[in-house]
């Protein structure tokens, strides 16, 4: 029997059950420098394996056969191949070699990308980042890769999808920047800036030695987004954030906060001339179109501050107050806010007059109630689960050994005790 016969066979005999599966892990992996050296003769082998009965096998053979170089008219083949095989394959299987899967599905993400069509990899990439999940609390490493197959693609939606899971679990610092970074853009393309913000949040907060190019340019799109979302935004950072990022953001940021400046300060004309001084600057860091929704959104609150002072108002009235070139323009905005739930107004066509109204909502609807109690679960989720991750932490040696030898840099009281369940 040749040894491609023989290696047919043991794949095809070893994966049946987890103990079979642990034996022909142990195999392929002996076998793995043997496999590089035949991968140009392995490709025949797969169309005798199954690969969703033999993912296992299947997995260590094509990635050595795709391990070289792939010439560009050969990269449409491999796409379909490794396609096929991230949609059929055994979860259960792959977990055993995650390394070959994930090295696999990063050539896969790359020639989709040489193809330059991004999406015939977001379904495949999605279904390979489930099956490589023990739970959808963990953040792998193909995550970032997904979402940047998404944006490329604009498939937001599809994005949005991963994004509503609860990450308690990291491996990689990295990832979780990329995921964050990657995630708030979706968020944006979804107009959902609410969760941009709270992704790009934790980009520009989280522990970092050094400073980082994808934490320089989560903020400045974090300003952005809190222009647009919230009509301000804060220069102080949350004391949790690292001692690098406080030190060095706002040097690489001037141009936005230049642009905050002249935001606070309510003028139309002013903003736009900043806009138009930075402009450059904006187009190179590819955020125009953001700064131009930030522009935007300040005749959306010169308007809302209208509705704290009068009752009634007219179009004109409106135009000139916020700087709009006519009444026409005035109610487009104000239909534009109307349909949105930013204010609450009707329309007179007839005199052209705006009627400011107070929020509708009563807070006492089967639907509210439903909202509110569902909050309210999940916040008590988050709260065991915190609680839960608090103890493990308090318990844990490392964390133990270094709180002991910072302790005399601090005050006792900055840090939290041991759980009285933990003593030691």
């Amino acid at each position: 029997m040749s040894s491609a016969e023989s290696l047919v066979a043991q794949i095809q005999g070893l994966s049946g059950n987890l103990a079979d599966l642990t034996q022909l892990r142990n195999y392929l992996k002996q076998s793995d420098d043997s496999l590089r050296v035949e991968s140009t003769r392995l490709a025949p082998l797969l169309n005798e394996l199954d690969p969703s009965l033999h993912s296992l096998g299947y997995l260590y053979v094509l990635e050595a056969c795709t391990s070289g170089p792939i010439a560009k008219e050969q990269a449409n083949e491999f796409v379909l191949l490794v396609a096929r095989f991230l949609n059929v394959c055994s979860a259960e299987q792959i977990r055993l070699a995650p390394d070959k899967f994930i090295s696999l599905c990063k050539r896969f993400k790359d020639q989709v990308m040489l193809l330059e069509d991004p999406m015939r990899g977001v379904a495949p990439m999605l279904a390979a980042l489930r099956k490589l999940q023990t739970s959808t609390e963990q953040l792998t490493t193909l995550h970032p890769d997904f979402l940047l197959l998404c944006l490329l693609s604009k498939c937001y939606k599809t994005g949005l999808s991963i994004l509503e899971d609860d990450i308690f679990e990291v491996d990689q610092p990295r990832d979780l920047f990329l995921y964050c970074y990657y995630g708030g853009m979706i968020c944006i393309g979804q107009k959902q800036f609410r969760k941009a913000l709270e992704l790009l949040h934790n980009v520009v907060t989280a522990p970092m030695p050094i400073i980082s190019a994808i934490a320089v340019e989560a903020y400045k799109k974090y300003i952005l987004v809190s222009l647009i979302h919230l009509g301000q935004f804060s220069t102080s950072f949350p004391k949790y954030t690292s001692s690098a990022a406080q030190r060095n953001l706002k040097n690489f940021s001037q141009p936005y906060l230049e642009l905050v400046n002249s935001y606070s300060n309510g003028k139309v004309s002013e903003l736009e001339m900043c806009v138009q001084t930075n402009k450059d600057k904006f187009e190179t860091d590819k955020n125009l179109g953001l700064v131009k929704q930030v522009v935007s959104s300040m005749y959306k609150r010169n308007i809302q501050r209208l509705t704290q002072t009068y009752l009634t108002l007219s179009l004109q009235d409106i135009a000139n107050t916020v700087q709009l070139s006519s009444p026409k323009e005035a109610e487009m905005h104000v239909l534009q806010m109307i349909q949105e739930g930013e204010i609450y107004a009707t329309i007179n066509q007839k005199d052209g007059m705006v009627r400011f109204l107070e929020d509708p909502e009563q807070y006492k609807t089967c639907e509210m109630i439903e909202r509110i109690d569902s909050s309210i679960q999940r916040i008590m989720m988050l709260s065991k689960k915190l609680t839960t991750m608090n103890e493990t932490m308090s318990c844990d040696p490392s964390y133990l050994g270094k709180v002991g030898r910072e302790r005399q840099r601090f005050d006792f009281d900055d840090f939290d005790t041991v759980p009285s369940k933990f003593n030691i």
